[in-house]
């Protein structure tokens, strides 16, 4: 069975990431590119930056890039997650059942592959697709870290075929009547991405995939007290002294 798929919506959260804006950003038009060129019949795509609290350029960098900015004031990644989506599917103009969403975030980089490695997933009736990360090369992350990082996270993986445990925001994939039927993104400081996933409704098709993983930061000065920074600065607390 195949799902017609008419609308592609791409929401990303910032809090101050000017700086960054411009990678994650500069990769997802390149995805796009890549998209029309491997399927001329791709769904357009709406993209949407939630400028959370920002006191610095985020939205005018967002702007540059052509994408819709919407304002919020929460100081919330799932608030901020929810705000984007929300305007994506506003401005869309397709029906929730034939619209898949993606979100990554302003500190990530996705690979050329990436939307159509979502959109292929969803025409092909996931109605839920939950992706990997790697660490990106900068800024360094120690070795002792990385190599507590790996063996935490890649536990368990025995193939290609990797049905992994994880839950990110920064790949994450979902049909947007079944975002709906979820609640969608819980207004939360942190975890918002297992929230939705608990919520899912009975029997959701979910697809746990380390297809098209997404390159995210290293950064151990973490913003969100419960984040993946915040997880490699614990890591770091117990990495050898000799490393720090």
């Amino acid at each position: 069975m195949t799902t017609a798929i008419d609308a592609l919506v791409v929401a990303v959260p910032a809090h101050n990431e000017a700086a960054s804006l411009p990678g994650v950003l500069r990769t997802l038009r390149r995805a796009q590119e890549h998209c029309r060129r491997a399927l001329p019949t791709a769904p357009p795509l709406t993209l949407v930056v939630a400028a959370d609290s920002c006191t610095d350029g985020s939205r005018a960098v967002a702007e540059s890039f052509g994408a819709d900015v919407v304002e919020v004031g929460q100081r919330s990644a799932g608030g901020a997650r929810a705000a984007a989506v929300s305007r994506g599917l506003a401005s869309c103009g397709a029906s929730s059942e034939t619209t898949w969403i993606a979100t990554t975030d302003a500190d990530c980089r996705v690979h050329p592959s990436w939307l159509l490695h979502q959109l292929t997933c969803a025409r092909d009736n996931w109605q839920c697709v939950l992706g990997t990360v790697r660490l990106s090369a900068t800024p360094r992350v120690k070795p002792a870290v990385r190599a507590l990082h790996d063996a935490h996270y890649f536990a368990g993986r025995t193939g290609p075929r990797w049905h992994h445990p994880h839950v990110h925001g920064a790949n994450f994939g979902i049909r947007a009547d079944t975002y709906l039927q979820a609640g969608g993104f819980p207004a939360v400081p942190h975890s918002e991405d297992h929230a939705l996933v608990d919520a899912l409704p009975p029997h959701t098709r979910i697809l746990r995939t380390d297809a098209c993983p997404v390159v995210t930061s290293g950064r151990t000065s973490h913003r969100a007290p419960h984040g993946f920074g915040a997880f490699l600065h614990h890591l770091e607390g117990r990495s050898p002294k000799a490393e720090r």
